[in-house]
């Protein structure tokens, strides 16, 4: 097995411009998509890929946060490093001159976040696998190994961590035949919030004759009849078969999203989506009992595993958006998993990857944790960009099959 140091770290502040109105929302409204991506460069000539989504100048930030957090990685054989990668993480993260800046969110988390995910890629490449391979091919307790599960103890010891993966070994074979359908994905490119009507039909009618069966609509405008006339628009194109999920991304107060969730819920949506501040875990509560049966999504904007655990508890959200950009990487992604599959909610991820790295570890979510085969969302802009790019086909994310966790970018080789 091949075990190649970590000879020097480099980062680059990778923008990539969108086609006029992709990307936008009720509160980003001119969106650049930006990768503050970390380079491994190993002794063997492999070189570690990790990227953590951003949408504009602040991306410098985070790739300046990326050469401060990494300097205790150059020298490290990559092996060694992942054998017990949560200990690494939980120093990486608690640098007593950084962890100020957070703790565990904000600019030093997406720094974290770009640094884990090239230590995955890099010790993927280095074994020639996929992502989803080497995770399926982890006994339990090297899992668990992964996974910074500080500050959880109430909520998922590491005994109960590697009790739900061997729990879950004998059923296996038979979700294994995701491997051969792929992951359902659905689209959420039909409904930004500043294409008009017209464009909105025309993409669900197109999404529809790809083989998608759910779509996102954008809501939150500050025109209250815009957001239903569109969202009526929506289910009224796709049919009432379809599932329809509306986001507000952030832009309600608690009264507003009272309102407006009960209005939308006429058109039975599948969820609404960051209905309101992603730090008020009272609203959220408030918002999942006054609106039921809809269903609230979230996580977006959820840094870490602590606030997860919360809101997961306390019922707050019913669809966990987990993003292995925005939380520490790819480790936290798993540990968010392992809690939700303890409490029997499905992991629907936000992809601030473009679903590149996500669409690997939804399928180690439905093979070894068991979760809930949902749906994995799909956002085409950037897939010329990468060197490898996910491949949808009938609604349904093809397994990938190259070796790393698929973020390495084109401008990179």
């Amino acid at each position: 097995m091949s075990n190649p140091g970590i000879r020097s770290v480099s980062t680059w502040d990778a923008r990539f411009s969108l086609p006029p109105g992709a990307g936008t929302d009720a509160v980003h409204t001119n969106p650049q998509y930006c990768y503050a991506v970390t380079h491994l460069q190993s002794e063997s000539g492999i070189c570690g890929t990790g990227i953590a989504l951003t949408l504009g100048d602040g991306n410098r930030l985070v790739c300046d946060a990326i050469d401060l957090i990494a300097r205790p990685l150059r020298g490290l054989p990559i092996e060694d490093l992942m054998a017990d990668f949560g200990k690494t993480s939980r120093k990486l993260a608690d640098d007593p001159s950084l962890r100020w800046l957070g703790p565990h969110k904000g600019v030093v988390h997406l720094a974290l976040a770009s640094i884990t995910n090239a230590c995955f890629d890099l010790w993927a490449k280095s074994r020639g696998v996929p992502l989803w391979r080497l995770l399926l091919d982890l006994d339990p307790e090297e899992v668990v190994r992964l996974l910074d599960l500080s500050y959880l103890d109430d909520e998922l010891t590491e005994p109960e961590a590697v009790d739900i993966l061997r729990g879950r070994l004998e059923m296996r074979a038979e979700r294994s035949s995701i491997l051969r359908t792929g992951y359902p994905g659905y689209d959420t490119s039909v409904g930004w919030m500043a294409y008009d009507d017209k464009k909105v039909r025309e993409l669900t009618v197109k999404a529809m004759d790809h083989g998608f069966k759910a779509f996102k609509l954008k809501v939150g405008s500050a025109d209250r009849e815009r957001d239903l006339r569109r969202a009526a628009m929506l289910r009224e194109c796709v049919g009432g078969a379809a599932n329809v999920m509306f986001d507000a991304n952030q832009s309600w107060s608690l009264p507003v999203a009272l309102d407006m969730c009960r209005s939308l819920a006429k058109l039975d949506p599948l969820w609404i989506e960051e209905p309101t501040h992603p730090d008020d875990l009272r609203a959220h509560q408030v918002l999942a009992s006054e609106i039921a049966p809809v269903k609230i999504a979230a996580g977006e904007h959820i840094p870490n595993r602590i606030v997860f655990k919360n809101f997961m508890r306390l019922g707050a959200l019913h669809y966990v958006q987990a993003d292995c950009t925005r939380l520490a990487g790819i480790s936290e992604f798993l540990t968010v998993s392992l809690l939700a599959a303890k409490l029997g909610l499905p992991v629907v991820p936000h992809v601030g990857d473009m679903g590149q790295i996500h669409q690997h570890l939804m399928l180690f979510n439905h093979i070894a944790l068991g979760n809930q085969e949902v749906f994995l969302e799909h956002i085409p802009h950037l897939s010329e960009s990468f060197a490898f790019p996910a491949k949808v086909k009938g609604g349904f994310y093809e397994t990938p099959q190259e070796p790393g966790i698929s973020s390495e970018l084109k401008s990179e080789l």
